[in-house]
This record gives C-alpha cells, structure tokens and sequence, in this order.
C-alpha cells in the first residue's frame, strides 16, 4: 500500500494511495516532543508548533497562511506530544502542491519574531490554565507525573507559567534546529495523490540542508517497585470527581503490545466491556469508566479512569480493583478474545477509510518502529495473540506494587484518597 521513498537530502517520504477519495493528506511529523527538553526550554516543542503559523519572509503574518488553506476549505492543524510534533493539511488533490509548499515554508521560514513570540507565550499560558482547570483533560497528565516520577516523561507537555516566561529566545531557536532536519522528520502524502508528487516534495523538503542529530531523549526504566501508590492530587470542589489508576508498560514496538492492546478492549474498551458492565451498568456506580494502553517508544501507560460522585468512590475503586485483580488472575475467555479481536479489526478499517488516519499510521510506524508494516500486517499481529499472551501480559502490567494513582476531587491528603481504596 505505501511506497516508501527518500529525498537527496535523506528525508523520509511515504506515498499512500487511497481509492474512492477526491482528497489527499499531507503529513510532516518530527520526532521530537518534550521528552528532549532541557528544562530552559521546558514547552519550547509545544512553543515551536504554535509559532510556525505566525509567519514566514514570504507570508508575513498568520492571516497570509490561514488564508491560503481557507479559501480551498483545507483542512489543517498541528500537534505535539512527548515524543512527536506533526504538522497536516487535508485538502482537494489538485491542491496540495500549495499545501506542500505551504508547509515547507512555515516549518523551515518561519520568522520567530521577538515580538510575536512574547504574545505567543501569554496564549500558551492561558492554553496551560485551561488544561489544569479542566479535570477531564488534567487527569491524565497528573497520572503520567505520578507513573513516571521525576523523570522528564512525567512533565507537562506546554511546561509551566514559569518555564514559558523564562524561556529565550535564542535557546528556542536553537532548540528548533537541533530537531527540525531532514534526519529527524517523515513526510506522507496519503489519500488521492496527484501525479508528479515526488518532483514537488523533492523541490521543497528535498531542499532543506542535511544535518546531524545533536540530541537523544533520556530513556525510561522502570526503577523496581514501590511500597505504596504514587499518588498525585488535585483539591478541588466539583460534581463529578476524576479518578485514574495506571501502571508502567513497555514501548510501542514491543512483541506484546498488541495483547496488551486486546487486554484493555476487553477490560474497558467498549461499552460492553468488563468495566463498563460492572461500575455502570450493574451498579449505575459512575457515568464514564474505560481502559486503555498508550505507548511512547519505550514505556506506556496501562490506564483505568472514571468519572463519578464522590460518595461513590469507595464502592467503585471496590469494584475497579477487583476487576483488575479477577482479568490478571484468570486472563479473559475465548469470546471475549474473538470479540476484542474483531473491535480492533473494525475499528481499523474505519479509521483508515480516512486519509489524514493512514497518514498517521505509517508515519509514526517511521518515526519508531524497526518495521513499518502494512495495515493487514498489522492486524494478523492481532490476530496471532492467544489467551496464554493476554494472561501473560496482564499478569505482568497489573502489578499494584506499580500503581500510580491521580485524583480531581475535595481531597487534600493521600490519606484523604486511598481511604477509599480497597487493600492493595
């Protein structure tokens, strides 16, 4: 499906056709997130994506780029992550040579202007507050602190008020070149693509200077384990109080990333999964309640959360910790495997009707993985999982003596939390 290519400076090219489509994606991911930050530009990977839209020498101001996508109707946004920034424009094939050459001048002309950067920060630091008072969007970025303790995985994304005051401009450019070069960077171009593509990304990213790499991120090692839960707490009054349980995996390209994958659809993936029955449907215990994995390259998250009333709590947490408990224990039943096996198939083939999702799927398979596998190799990766692997996996991620605990609510102790928590 996707063939792959590479640019005479070294840049990384999937072409991805997609039938039945009249649009085409264009996707330039950087491998490069705030896990590679020196705390002096702590959110600076965050800093870069929205500076990229302020203006370049050839579209001076913001207004100049989002003009030109939105008289085609393109769509198109940015991203950063811990350990990625991506940058895409979804727009009409006979279009995207302009999102092409768009995106090559906002990723490697952009101005960076001292003036433009000051009033950045001030929208960053309203972006920080609206994360932190939002307990549904909060939750999760207090459990990955507690997971990974003290270690840079475990720091927010957009940094701090401070970390974004503080920050120099000279260090953030610097910063940017380090990470932003054709060794660092994949681009795709998936959907209806339009003939001559090759010709166009050669004359535009072929075109940025080669250079080295100057920086790795700081691997993560699960250090042992701890006597109690870590635990991290957000005192606040509010209807409905967040609550996230985690524990420490291993990284996206590990042979057992797919049981483990299974492991959270049948635990509390869909709503008639183990936890949703149990917490809501039996019990009407809480309104929200669902599992998942996410992974970094080399460490995730095996997560359960839950939204619900306070004086819940107790007889919720009773009920989470004992599904989690019986699913490690006993593993899951063939039905469930079939069904689980089946949601991911589906799930798949839906998501990748889309083009901007296929772009995705092979560009962080570039960025990461020691093979870039098609959708079909993928999903016989599934397939093959038993329920010896699932059993086996869960055995190994539910460890309490690895769990990490993150609450929104009117707590103002870790005593005042885990009173709540059945033994461990």
């Amino acid at each position: 499906m996707s063939k792959v290519h590479k640019l005479k400076n070294g840049t990384r090219v999937h072409i991805v056709p997609l039938e039945g489509t009249q649009a085409a994606t264009l996707l330039v991911l950087f491998k490069v997130g705030s896990r590679n930050e020196p705390l002096k530009v702590w959110g600076g990977s965050h800093f870069i994506e929205h500076l990229m839209f302020k203006g370049t020498k050839k579209r001076p101001e913001t207004i100049d780029i989002s003009k030109e996508l939105d008289r085609y109707g393109a769509e198109y946004n940015a991203y950063t992550g811990k350990d990625l920034t991506g940058y895409w424009v979804k727009i009409a094939t006979e279009q995207i040579p302009v999102a092409v050459d768009l995106l090559h001048d906002m990723l490697f002309s952009s101005k960076f202007e001292a003036a433009e950067m000051t009033r950045e920060k001030k929208v960053i630091i309203e972006e920080i507050k609206m994360y932190e008072e939002n307990p549904i969007m909060h939750l999760e970025d207090m459990l990955e602190e507690a997971i990974f303790d003290k270690h840079i995985l475990g720091r927010n994304i957009a940094g701090t008020s401070k970390s974004m005051i503080n920050m120099k401009r000279n260090d953030v450019l610097a910063y940017r070149d380090a990470h932003y070069v054709p060794e660092n960077m994949v681009v795709v171009v998936a959907g209806n693509v339009p003939q001559g593509i090759m010709g166009t990304l050669e004359k535009t990213f072929g075109s940025v200077k080669a250079r080295p790499m100057v920086s790795e991120s700081v691997q993560f090692i699960v250090a042992g384990e701890w006597d109690k839960p870590r635990v991290r707490i957000q005192n606040k009054k509010l209807e409905q109080i967040q609550v996230a349980l985690g524990f420490p995996t291993f990284g996206r390209d590990h042979k057992d990333a797919e049981a483990l994958k299974l492991l959270a659809s049948v635990l509390g993936g869909t709503m008639s999964s183990r936890l949703f029955i149990e917490v809501r449907e039996k019990r009407g215990l809480c309104y929200n309640v669902r599992s998942s994995a996410d992974f970094y390259e080399d460490t995730g998250v095996f997560m359960v959360r839950a939204g619900l009333d306070a004086t819940r709590l107790t007889m919720a947490m009773k009920v989470i910790v004992n599904e989690l408990k019986k699913i490690a224990k006993h593993g899951i039943t063939p039905a469930e495997l079939k069904m689980a096996k089946d949601n991911v198939k589906g799930g798949t083939t839906l998501r990748l009707e889309d083009s901007s999702n296929l772009a995705e799927f092979f560009a962080r398979q570039e960025l990461f993985n020691a093979k870039v596998e098609t959708p079909e190799q993928r999903l016989e990766k599934f397939n093959r999982v038993n329920l010896s692997d699932v059993k086996r996996v869960a055995m190994e991620i539910i460890n309490f003596r690895r769990l990490s605990i993150a609450a929104i609510g009117p707590y103002k102790t870790e005593a005042d939390l885990l009173k709540h928590f059945p033994k461990l």
